[in-house]
């Protein structure tokens, strides 16, 4: 009887991790490009400082510094009934902000965690500010 029962708890046990119930999920720079390319209502936020923006960033991304003091202020702005992409260079500031979008009560959030530094890496498409 012991073994009909450790079958199922090991699956639980290796699949838990994997079932995060949060309402975020990770991407990377290929799964991103085509959510892009996909779900035109995605709204991308690129949580960078000016500086690393200026050397190029996501197409169609908005700029949300978020180590500006209305960061959170800025994010109240968005459309809680659509779905929200984040990054930033290599997922750190992103992740922190997929979490706080969550306790916003944000239902679909996508993380990029691979960040700008994945993306240039894998040569997706940027766009530079014009100088």
């Amino acid at each position: 009887m012991a073994k009909f029962f450790l079958k199922p708890l090991i699956l639980v046990i290796f699949l838990f991790p994997f079932c995060s119930g949060t309402g975020q999920t990770k991407l990377n720079a290929d799964q991103l490009d085509a959510l892009l390319s996909k779900d035109k209502t995605v709204q991308l936020i690129d949580v960078r400082t000016p500086g690393e923006i200026a050397q190029g960033y996501i197409k169609g991304s908005i700029p949300m510094d978020y180590s500006s003091p209305d960061f959170y202020k800025k994010l109240g702005t968005l459309d809680k009934t659509k779905p929200v992409a984040l990054y930033c260079a290599v997922g750190g500031r992103s992740g922190k902000t997929a979490q706080k979008l969550q306790e916003m009560g944000f239902k679909k959030i996508y993380d990029f965690t691979g960040g700008m530094n994945e993306w240039k890496a894998k040569q997706k498409p940027i766009v530079k500010p014009q100088d």
